[in-house]
């Protein structure tokens, strides 16, 4: 069961603490902590009274970008950290940052699932006496992760300001998540005579959140490319399908020395991926 405590800050003379909140269950039977933000005196009890209560601060949240604005790619078992930085603005300047990352209607909703933010407190950095980017981290682990689960993500952000001040919002802005590829080739036979025919085969797969393993990505394009062995750009030779399995084959003619590969441009829910050139040498 994922269950992480989400981060809250607060001025003055409190001290920064921890926000217990209760695990909520996705319908699909995952828990995890769907509230985050920050306590302060006399926090309202709702968030939508939170928003009514500052809604006439000067404080406000300007740009959260998620890992340097880049796809978030994971594969079967390696969790992945990425990084959110959170710019926000205020007349009093800004203390601290919380964010989380997740999908679904609603955070309170059945349906919706995320991850939240690992630190108690953000790293802020002043751009000038109003302005701050605040930098936390967020880790995706696949472990929880059901192939669905490779599509567009809400970012929410909270943000507190120095004179203790609170803005958040849900869903500020969006991320991707997808599911990391792979792609092999093997040119066959080498070396080969010029003029004849080389069989060029290969597989693309991608990961599968839900077996841990890599499975092969069907009905795909995929090019087969090709660069002779004193240059260094790559054409495309032919554009084919992968099988139903993942499986790439095709054949050629040998006329000069060379290295092969195939490219995949990628999907929305998987990124590009080619591979290293396997040479051959014609005879």
């Amino acid at each position: 069961m994922r269950i992480r405590a989400t981060v809250a800050a607060v001025s003055g003379a409190l001290a920064l603490s921890a926000l217990a909140v209760p695990a909520a269950q996705a319908d699909d039977g995952r828990s995890w902590t769907p509230d985050f933000g920050f306590t302060a005196p006399e926090r309202p009890t709702s968030r939508l009274a939170a928003r009514a209560a500052t809604s006439d601060s000067d404080l406000k949240i300007t740009k959260a970008v998620v890992n340097g604005g880049k796809a978030i790619v994971v594969g079967t078992t390696a969790p992945k950290k990425v990084t959110v930085a959170i710019t926000a603005t205020d007349d009093s300047g800004i203390a601290d940052a919380g964010t989380i990352l997740w999908i679904g209607s609603d955070l309170d909703s059945d349906d919706s699932f995320g991850f939240t933010q690992n630190e108690e407190a953000a790293k802020c950095k002043a751009v000038n006496a109003t302005t701050s980017t605040c930098t936390l981290t967020v880790t995706v682990d696949p472990a929880w992760l059901i192939n669905s689960d490779a599509t567009t993500w809400k970012v929410g952000a909270a943000v507190l300001s120095n004179d203790g001040q609170i803005v958040q919002q849900d869903a500020f802005a969006r991320t991707k998540l997808q599911r990391l590829s792979k792609i092999t080739v093997n040119a066959a036979p080498e070396p080969v005579k010029k003029g004849k025919t080389i069989t060029v085969t290969g597989k693309l797969s991608r990961a599968n959140w839900e077996t841990g393993t890599y499975k092969g990505y069907a009905t795909q394009a995929v090019k087969l490319q090709f660069r002779k062995k004193t240059s260094s750009t790559y054409t495309t030779v032919k554009t084919i399908k992968s099988s139903s399995t993942g499986a790439l084959k095709t054949t050629v003619k040998a006329s000069v020395d060379g290295y092969w590969r195939y490219s995949f441009a990628g999907t929305s829910t998987t990124p590009t991926v080619t591979a290293a050139g396997d040479f051959v040498d014609v005879k």
